[in-house]
C-alpha cells in the first residue's frame, strides 16, 4: 500500500504563488483517476478558500476547529474540481495565540490526519507566509515540503532562513520530513535580473532536491483565481498548463 503523501506548500514569503501553485498541483494530481487528493487551507487569509469557490466568512466549520478544538478535519461535503477540500477563514489567525500555551501544540494537525491517511493518496496544505506556529504544525504533519521561489533576488535570499527551518524541524519533531523540489515562480525570461536568479536557483538548490521548471508570469492566473477556476479549466491551451502537469507528474514520483 503506498503511503499518504503530505506536502505542505511553504514559503515564509508572501507573494510567491503558493496558493495559486497549491490548487492548480490539486487539480492535476486529481486528474489521474487513481489519485484521491485533499487540499488544507491553513492560512488565515483564507485566499486558497476563496480559490475553490467558497466564502469563507459563511462557514461554520473550518481547520481551526481541528487544530484548535482538536475535532475532526472539517472537509466540505462535496468534491471540487474533483479534489476534497478543508476550509479556514479569519478564525484561524487567532489560532497562533489560542496554541501558545496548548500541550502538544505542534502535533495537532498530524494528529487530525491520522484518520484520514487511507482515504488519500496526497494531502495538499498551504501554509500561511510566516514562520509561525501555523506554518509549523504543518511541516510537523507533512512528508515532504514543496518550496515555491518567486525569481527574485530577495525572494531568493530568503531561502536561507527556511532551509534552516526545516533541518531544525528535522533534528527534533519530524526527522523524515523531505524536501519535494523547488518550484520557481511568476519567471519572466524576458528580464536579466529574473534570468540570473532563476539559474542561480538551479545551481545552489540542485544539490538539495529538484528544481522543477518555471512557471511562466501570466495575468491568466489572476483571471482564473477570480473565476475560481484552476488554470486548466479557466486557459487550458496556456503555457504554464504543461508547466503544471509536468510538476504534478514529479510529485508522483516522491519516495
Amino acid at each position: 500500500m503506498t503511503k499518504t503523501r503530505i506536502i505542505a506548500l511553504f514559503n515564509q514569503s508572501g507573494g510567491v504563488a503558493k496558493t495559486t501553485l497549491t490548487q492548480n498541483l490539486g487539480y492535476h494530481l486529481a486528474q489521474k483517476k487513481k489519485n484521491r487528493v485533499l487540499l488544507i487551507d491553513l492560512d488565515p487569509q483564507a485566499s486558497l478558500t476563496t480559490f475553490m469557490g467558497l466564502e469563507s466568512e459563511n462557514l461554520t466549520k473550518t481547520v481551526y476547529e481541528a487544530v484548535v478544538g482538536e475535532e475532526e478535519l472539517p472537509i466540505y461535503p462535496e468534491l471540487i474540481h474533483g479534489m476534497s477540500f478543508a476550509p479556514a477563514n479569519i478564525n484561524l489567525s487567532a489560532a497562533e495565540l489560542e496554541l501558545v500555551a496548548a500541550l502538544m501544540r505542534e502535533m495537532r494537525l498530524k494528529n487530525a490526519l491520522v484518520p484520514l491517511l487511507d482515504k488519500y493518496d496526497y494531502i495538499l496544505i498551504d501554509c500561511p507566509p510566516s514562520l509561525g506556529i501555523l506554518s509549523v504544525i504543518s511541516l510537523v504533519a507533512a512528508t515532504h515540503v514543496l518550496v515555491p521561489i518567486q525569481c527574485q533576488f530577495k525572494s531568493f535570499q530568503g531561502t536561507d532562513l527556511l532551509l534552516r527551518t526545516v533541518a531544525s524541524l528535522r533534528k527534533g519533531a519530524n526527522p523524515k520530513l523531505a524536501i519535494a523540489g523547488f518550484v520557481p515562480t511568476m519567471y519572466d525570461a524576458r528580464t536579466a535580473q529574473e534570468s540570473r536568479t532563476y539559474q542561480a536557483i538551479k545551481e545552489q538548490l540542485s544539490p538539495l532536491a529538484t528544481v522543477f521548471d518555471p512557471i511562466p508570469k501570466t495575468i491568466a492566473f489572476a483571471d482564473a483565481s477570480e473565476a475560481r477556476l484552476p488554470l486548466a479549466l479557466s486557459s487550458p491551451k496556456n503555457p504554464a498548463v504543461s508547466v503544471l502537469k509536468k510538476i504534478a507528474s514529479g510529485l508522483e514520483k516522491l519516495p
